[in-house]
């Protein structure tokens, strides 16, 4: 263990600058801000649509999680944790807001809005499934 310890301090002694660290989770970000965290390597994510199902199997943001704004709240609380960083988006940005509001209430800290949903993520380039890919 101390070895690994050595190591480890000897590896510190040869960085030259800062280390790297991924963006800095804020209530509304950009697609922009969404692509670099998912370009970070280890994201430690969660993406959910909170569109209806019908719309999320038509076309989504590619690993998205569907978690319809009706049922948002249990279904968050059933299934993803508190202090995770969420990234949500609807069908407008209004609709992205109310399931913001409605993680929030329920206790979610990390809860980011992606600005102009699934369109603008299109139109920055960001990867995309569903039926109609």
């Amino acid at each position: 263990m101390a070895q690994i310890a050595d190591q480890i301090n000897a590896m510190k002694g040869t960085l030259t600058g800062p280390l790297p660290t991924p963006p800095s989770l804020t209530d509304q970000v950009s697609p922009d801000h969404l692509k670099t965290r998912l370009n970070w390597g280890e994201p430690a994510l969660t993406i959910v649509d909170v569109r209806d199902r019908a719309a999320y199997n038509q076309a989504r943001i590619t690993g998205a999680v569907t978690m319809p704004l009706a049922t948002l709240p249990d279904a968050a609380l059933a299934a993803l944790e508190r202090d995770r960083d969420i990234f949500l988006y609807g069908g407008s940005d209004e609709e992205t807001a109310a399931g913001a509001h409605y993680l929030r209430e329920a206790g979610f800290v990390r809860v980011a809005e992606l600005q102009g949903g699934l369109a603008l993520w299109q139109q920055a380039g960001g990867a995309i499934e569903g039926a109609t890919v």
